[in-house]
């Protein structure tokens, strides 16, 4: 019998693959694209001085990638250290403590553009900085990071919320019923059984962190130097890609190069979504 239902039915379920498909081939010919044009980087210039060399001079053709990987690697470092603790309380205050027009608060810390986040860097962060350390300029690894925590925190605070909400309500009661306390509870008994979707929200964070642009550009420095404390001037692998690409010489070696960073930030992208999405699995399973 024909049923208008089922037709309805049968074309969203098509329509949905469709779409599923059509993202997996587009994310696909992306990847693809960047590594083709990446690889031609490597017929000119050698993989062990691209990877191991300690200066990226693009008008004399030095493309060394350790002073970018020190710049993202001092930002994204200051930037956990102060968002994995806030996130983590956070989320406990409002899994526990908080009302829910609480949860509202925090959310709309995703919504500040990057830019104005910069702003504030750049014109309020900055100076105390400079100041506080006795340095040039405040434009540093340390306040890019900073900068970034608040980028990232809603990210942990949402996971991890969800993850210490998932938790059957029989883990806080067994808890409570043995004489501990809420304190002890939450500590020795919620966030080690949550830990699986607690991780999964950091290393979230930590990629929301490594791919931010703009944030970084307006207020690391924008240095391409080997820096050895996140009190220099840095310059990360996103802030490289958009300082330099709009001015390249397309089919070049420095355009070739910036791919090869794009390749590079492919891979740690890929690698922090498959090991947050193994977390976030382990996670629903133990729930």
């Amino acid at each position: 019998m024909f049923s208008i239902r089922k037709v309805k039915d049968s074309s969203m379920k098509h329509a949905l693959f469709g779409i599923g498909v059509s993202n997996i081939v587009i994310i696909f010919l992306i990847f693809l694209f960047i590594f083709l044009n990446g690889i031609k980087f490597f017929k000119h210039y050698p993989l062990s001085e691209f990877l191991f060399g300690t200066r990226w001079i693009s008008l004399s053709e030095f493309y060394g990638l350790l002073p970018l990987l020190a710049g993202s690697f001092w930002v994204t470092l200051v930037a956990l250290l102060i968002s994995i603790p806030v996130g983590i309380s956070t989320a406990v205050y409002i899994s526990e403590y908080a009302s829910p027009k609480a949860r509202s608060t925090i959310e709309t810390m995703s919504a500040i553009p990057s830019v104005v986040l910069g702003f504030i860097g750049l014109y309020v962060l900055s100076g105390p900085i400079k100041n506080l350390f006795n340095l040039n300029s405040g434009l540093t690894a340390l306040t890019g990071g900073i900068m970034l925590a608040f980028m990232a925190i809603p990210t942990i605070v949402s996971i991890a919320d969800d993850s210490l909400n998932a938790l059957d309500k029989s883990y806080k009661e067994a808890s409570l019923a043995l004489g501990a306390n809420k304190i002890e509870t939450i500590f020795n008994i919620l966030l080690p059984a949550a830990f699986p979707g607690i991780f999964a929200g950091i290393m979230l964070g930590f990629g929301r962190i490594i791919g931010e642009t703009l944030t970084v550009l307006m207020i690391t420095g924008n240095s391409p130097i080997l820096a050895l404390s996140p009190l220099s001037p840095v310059r990360t692998l996103t802030a490289t890609i958009a300082a330099e690409m709009g001015e390249v010489v397309q089919g070049s070696t420095h355009y070739y190069a910036l791919f090869a960073i794009g390749i590079i930030l492919f891979l740690i992208s890929f690698i922090t979504n498959s090991v947050a999405d193994n977390f976030i699995q382990k996670s629903r399973k133990m729930n």
